[in-house]
Formats: structure tokens, C-alpha cells, sequence
């Protein structure tokens, strides 16, 4: 008998509901809803939809029943973003997005308060101002009424099930990119909780990916028409869930996560969290079966969309085609820059900061269209070369081969430049790679999959994969020597 699983995953510009269609040995998936996932700024401050965002999952639930039902739902997004609920479990605020600059300076302002070194001792998680943690140091020194009158903080993807079923908890790989968590217990960590004055009270239970957290709430389901299905809590952060479906068994690969955001990095049993780690300022994330995501964020392929959306904003429709197109009729090699340099983490006009980060590192500056989108995807495939080395001299292994996954695996031109720069076999794919790992943690809840292994097997039988050789491997390593001058 054939299992139908809803998966809602959202990403920072776009969501989707897909029915992920389990017939025992394949995964096939069917999109019935898409949607836009627009930022809104409003005095001075960046803000998610999360009431249109709730509308559209109420409308992805009508139009996957109208497409043959389902038996579960599962959620997955984006981390370290989080809603506040009041004592009448009511929201308080728009969720703020992580672009926003309220956490700028806070990081510095942090180790004043709490070591650097005990600090990523506890969480083995990655220094951003984005994190979770800063963003609550901000509430908690400019507003701190709205931590005062909160009852509960929850995640975003637990945000999602609390409006669909009522019921509240914190699923743990979501948690953990909040650098609140103690590795070692897995709970909430009292020594930095109490260090900056924030209430253990205001976090929900922690639970592991794969609980069943609850069903629709009769509100729900009468205005969807649909009966009380279970809502699980898959991984829902969505890097996790994309590393739940790398199709290789036998846990030993590096993977590069390729979307708005950059995640390369490996699965581990055990968190790795010493000096080394801290300065590379690589990242331990909980994963599914306690697993640990060991990873480092980079700046990804929001270099080029926030490209392209300038151009469109000065009138030029390029398609990413066209863009790719342009880059390669350029010369290689003739500029970089650091991808993850602050300048380019806000939205805003990245083809100018690309001139002027070249300029004030004295460098070729880029003129054409094709010489930005050259430095672009050359600076990227190097960073990922960057932090391959690093990922290695923290594990101490190689890695033949490196698992492209998401919707990164589309750009046939980055996937081929990552193999060039790393002098490693690329096998790209599954493209929906975190809808398969969201769906495929529901189907291991219910024992419809018996475990990671089984689940990583039928990925590989259910995907179509695409394999990239290094080429001009000793022109990518003359110019990586110029790359890393210039980059952290």
C-alpha cells in the first residue's frame, strides 16, 4: 500500500507543500503548492509574513487533499528565526528575520559578558550575528518587555505546528542552531541562559526529529476539510533535513548543501568541539538519530539572486541562464572576494559591493556583467575549497567524493567549478533534497522506513544523480593561492 506524506519546507525566498508518495522501495514527489516568502520591512526593521505564511499552509492542506489526501505533515525551514507567545498563547510579533540589523556589534558585546572559548565550548555552534542567542541579547538590552511578558519562544517550524494543532515543543536540530544548547546534556544550557538574563521558562520541551507532536486542531481540519492527521516534528531545520536524505549509506561523505545559504560539511556520531573547531568557527548542528551535522555556514547562491534582483531593479531581466552564460565568455581568474565578508550579508545592490570589495583589496575591479558573475561563482567554488581543507584537518579523514544536494544542484556551473577547486568527484543530487529528508523522517516515524540507512538507500533508488570530474585542476590551485590572500 502506497504511503502519501504532506512536506512543508520552506526556504528564505520561497515555500512549498509537496506529497511525498512512499510505494515501499521509491520516493516520489508531487508539488501542489508554491508560494513566495517575502520579507517585509517596516521602521527600520525586517520582518517575516508568518500570517500569509500560515495562510499558505492552510492552502497547501486543501490542495494536497484535493490531490489524494495524506497521512502525516511535516515542516521544515529556515533556523535561528523564532516567534513569541504570550500567556493567552497568542503571537506577540511578526517573527524579525535574520537579515535584520538588530544583532549588529552584539557578538563582540557577547564575549564581554561570556568567553568566546567557553562559550563555543558549550554549543560547538558557529559565531553569526544571526544566531538565535544575539538575537535574544537584543531583546533583552533594547526591549526587554517583550521577553518579560512572553511565555513561550518557539522555533519557526514550531511555529507552524503550534498554528496547526495547538501544541508546543522545540524539535532539537532546529534548537540547536540557536547556540543555546548544551551539547553535552542536549537540553538548554543554565550557565548561558543565566549569564544574559534569560528565562529558561520561555523555551518549550525539547523533542527528536521524528516525534509525533500532534494532529490538526478541529479548527483546522473544518477549515481545510481534512480529518486530524498527525503532525511530526521531522528535522526542522532544513539543513538537517537535506543531510537526513545524502544518498550514501554508509555515513561516511562531505556534503555541500547548496541553496540561499552554503552548508558544507560531514555527519559525525559525536560533536567535534576543540580550538581548531572554534577558530575555523565550524558548527556542530543536531541531527536525526543523534547525530551531529559538523558543518560550516557560508554565504551560497544568494550572491547571485540578490545579483539578478538588482539588475531586474535597473531594468535588465537577466535569467540565470543568461547570467551563467555571460560568466563563462569572461576571463578566469581575475578577481575574488570573501563571500562570507560582512558586506555582503544585507540586501542591497551585491554587484557594486563586489566592485568595492575588489577595489579596496587591490584587485582587478569587474566592470561587465560577466565579470561580476565570474567573480561570483569562482569566489564561491574557492570558499568551498577553503572550507573542504578545513573540514578535513578538523575530522582528520579525506573524502573522495562531495554530495552536492538542494536546489543548488541545478547550477551545472558551480557544481563543475566545486569540482575543479576541490579536485573531487561532485555527485549532485537529490535536487529536493530537504523535501526528501522531511518526508522521509515521517515515513521512518511510523516504521514505513525501518532507518537512516534505509531511508539514505531509497533516496539514491528515488534520485536522479549527476556526476562532475575535476578539470584544470592546477589552474584552480594556482589561484586559490591568490583566493586565500584575500579571503578569511
Amino acid at each position: 500500500m502506497t504511503k502519501r506524506v504532506l512536506a512543508f519546507d520552506f526556504g528564505a525566498s520561497s515555500g512549498r507543500a509537496i506529497i511525498g508518495c512512499f510505494d515501499g522501495e521509491k520516493i516520489t514527489l508531487e508539488e501542489v503548492h508554491r508560494f513566495s516568502n517575502d520579507p517585509v520591512s517596516v521602521g527600520g526593521t525586517v520582518y517575516w509574513d508568518v500570517l500569509r505564511l500560515f495562510h499558505e499552509i492552510k492552502q497547501g492542506i486543501i490542495k494536497a487533499r484535493m490531490a489524494g489526501g495524506f497521512d502525516s505533515i511535516g515542516i521544515d525551514t529556515w533556523g535561528v528565526d523564532f516567534g513569541l507567545i504570550d500567556k493567552e498563547g497568542k503571537l506577540m510579533e511578526n517573527p524579525i528575520h535574520y537579515r535584520d540589523a538588530r544583532t549588529v556589534g552584539l557578538v563582540d558585546e557577547a564575549f564581554r559578558t561570556m568567553p568566546k572559548e567557553k562559550l563555543y565550548g558549550i554549543t560547538g555552534i558557529q559565531f553569526m550575528e544571526l544566531n538565535t542567542l544575539f538575537q535574544l541579547i537584543s531583546l533583552r538590552k533594547y526591549r526587554p518587555w517583550m521577553l518579560d511578558r512572553a511565555d513561550k519562544m518557539l522555533f519557526m517550524p514550531d511555529l507552524f505546528a503550534y498554528m496547526l494543532t495547538g501544541k508546543m515543543c522545540a524539535e532539537y536540530s532546529i534548537a540547536s542552531t540557536s547556540q543555546l544548547i548544551d551539547l553535552q546534556t542536549k537540553s538548554w544550557s543554565k550557565d548561558i541562559l543565566d549569564a544574559f538574563g534569560i528565562s529558561e521558562d520561555i523555551f518549550a520541551p525539547l523533542v527528536k526529529p521524528g516525534t509525533v507532536l500532534g494532529v490538526l486542531s478541529k479548527e483546522v481540519c473544518e477549515e481545510c476539510g481534512v480529518e486530524p492527521v498527525p503532525v511530526i516534528s521531522v528535522c526542522g531545520h532544513d539543513t538537517q533535513s537535506a543531510i537526513t536524505s545524502v544518498p550514501c549509506e554508509d555515513g561516511n561523505f562531505a556534503f555541500l548543501s547548496s541553496g540561499t545559504w552554503s552548508l558544507f560539511g560531514t555527519e559525525l556520531d559525536k560533536p567535534i568541539v576543540n580550538e581548531t573547531s572554534m577558530n575555523i568557527n565550524i558548527t556542530n548542528e543536531g541531527g536525526f538519530d543523534d547525530s551531529t551535522g559538523f558543518l560550516k555556514n557560508i554565504i551560497g547562491l544568494w550572491l547571485i539572486q540578490e545579483s539578478r534582483r538588482q539588475w531586474q531593479r535597473q531594468g535588465e531581466d537577466y535569467s540565470y541562464a543568461d547570467l551563467e552564460k555571460f560568466a563563462l565568455a569572461t576571463e578566469p581568474f581575475k578577481c575574488f572576494i570573501d563571500p562570507d565578508a560582512p558586506e555582503f550579508v544585507p540586501h542591497g545592490n551585491i554587484p557594486q559591493r563586489v566592485q568595492e570589495f575588489c577595489k579596496k583589496t587591490g584587485q582587478y575591479v569587474p566592470q561587465t556583467v560577466g565579470e561580476i558573475m565570474r567573480c561570483i561563482y569562482e569566489s564561491l567554488a574557492m570558499k568551498y575549497k577553503l572550507t573542504f581543507e578545513k573540514l578535513r584537518e578538523c575530522t582528520q579523514k579525506d573524502y573522495p567524493v562531495i554530495h552536492v544536494i538542494g536546489g543548488g544542484t541545478k547550477d551545472g556551473l558551480l557544481c563543475q567549478m566545486t569540482a575543479n577547486s576541490c579536485d573531487r568527484t561532485v555527485k549532485a543530487g537529490p535536487i529536493e533534497a530537504t523535501v526528501m529528508g522531511n518526508v522521509a523522517v515521517q515515513l521512518m516515524s511510523d516504521n514505513s522506513i525501518e532507518n537512516i540507512s534505509g531511508a539514505r538507500r531509497i533516496v539514491a533508488n528515488s534520485s536522479e544523480l549527476k556526476t562532475y570530474e575535476p578539470q584544470n585542476v592546477d589552474a584552480w590551485e594556482e589561484a586559490y593561492r591568490i583566493f586565500v590572500k584575500i579571503a578569511k
